[in-house]
């Protein structure tokens, strides 16, 4: 039992199936008819003009900043969000974009006013500002789109451009009931992960415009993203949007209940527990200390979490609510030690 992430997902029988069974061709001469269906059929899904294959989120993200913004430009960034804190700084190695960093609220937002305040002049002493950068979901909390509706004003009025990290872009679908399309409205340009709720072995899409999405290509191919004969992973998010998507509301159910148990078993203790409002649930354990010696303990009965005192625990396809109901019982016999 793994608990970690949902990018520790594995491959179905039947998505291994209709991996072997992919059309395939050379994707940088633009022959896999797999990845090309796939392209098509992502940006119809989330209503933008065309879409790109890449290996990663991280890659798809990269690639998004670096078709939006030239060398000195600038994007501003929530300081948690992923395309900030947790992609080693790409943008800013690889494109030379300056990040604009701006605490995260506690709904995921960012404060319009203070990206008003933080959106520079024209001039020649300061970066360009040319992209804000927004995440949904954050933390495992779903953005509101009136929210997005009003930074999407906000940019049009000084001239700039959104993007959104939509790593877990289906899980805010299962939150909301909104279509792909309708939460990536707001935006110019979406990044979409299928390797976390979907459960696919690997990759991301690109979306947004026909001109942006062949920048993005160019870039791709630089960073060496050609990747050749790959519609056999294609094929597995294919698979995955087929048969993936209606079941993401289970993983959801299974944290509201794994919540909900924590916070009765935690109730006269120290620790806090969040309520789950899409796969993850956090909780805040009283000392790094007390961290170590719950992973160490679930690492003695086969179950993996991390160490951290502000614990993420996050369903997904390979997690049952058996799973989980063992892990609460084994969580509440480790309470009893300490």
């Amino acid at each position: 039992m793994d608990l970690r992430s949902d990018t520790v997902t594995q491959p179905t029988l039947a998505m291994r199936d209709a991996m072997t069974r992919a059309d395939v061709g050379d994707d940088v001469y633009g022959e896999d008819a797999t990845i090309n269906a796939l392209e098509q059929r992502v940006a119809r899904w989330l209503g933008k003009e065309d879409a790109l294959f890449c290996s990663s989120g991280t890659q798809s993200n990269l690639l998004g900043l670096l078709s939006h913004c030239r060398n000195g430009e600038e994007y501003i960034v929530g300081q948690e969000y992923h395309t900030y804190r947790y992609e080693a700084g790409g943008a800013a190695v690889l494109g030379g974009i300056v990040p604009q960093t701006i605490e995260v609220e506690a709904d995921g937002t960012l404060s319009l006013d203070t990206i008003a305040e933080r959106i520079k002049p024209n001039d020649p002493h300061f970066p360009i500002t040319r992209l804000l950068a927004f995440e949904n979901t954050h933390a495992g909390q779903v953005v509101s789109q009136d929210y997005f509706a009003q930074a999407r004003s906000l940019a049009e009025q000084h001239g700039l451009k959104m993007h959104l990290d939509g790593a877990r872009l289906v899980n805010a679908m299962a939150a909301t009931q909104l279509t792909a399309a309708e939460l990536a409205a707001p935006f110019d340009s979406v990044s979409v992960c299928c390797s976390k709720g979907l459960g696919a072995p690997v990759g991301s899409l690109l979306v947004g415009p026909a001109d942006y999405i062949a920048r993005a290509r160019r870039w791709r191919k630089m960073v060496g993203g050609g990747m050749r004969q790959a519609g056999i992973l294609a094929a597995a998010i294919d698979y995955a949007l087929n048969h993936h998507l209606e079941r993401i509301q289970d993983d959801h159910d299974n944290a509201k209940w794994l919540a909900a148990t924590l916070q009765n078993l935690c109730v006269n203790s120290h620790i806090g527990v969040s309520d789950a409002r899409t796969n993850m649930v956090y909780v805040t354990l009283p000392s790094l200390e007390f961290a170590q010696s719950l992973q160490r303990f679930m690492e003695e009965n086969k179950i993996k979490v991390g160490a951290a005192r502000k614990l993420r625990l996050v369903t997904h396809l390979d997690i049952t609510r058996h799973d989980l109901e063992r892990f609460t019982v084994l969580f509440e016999e480790f309470l009893k030690t300490q």
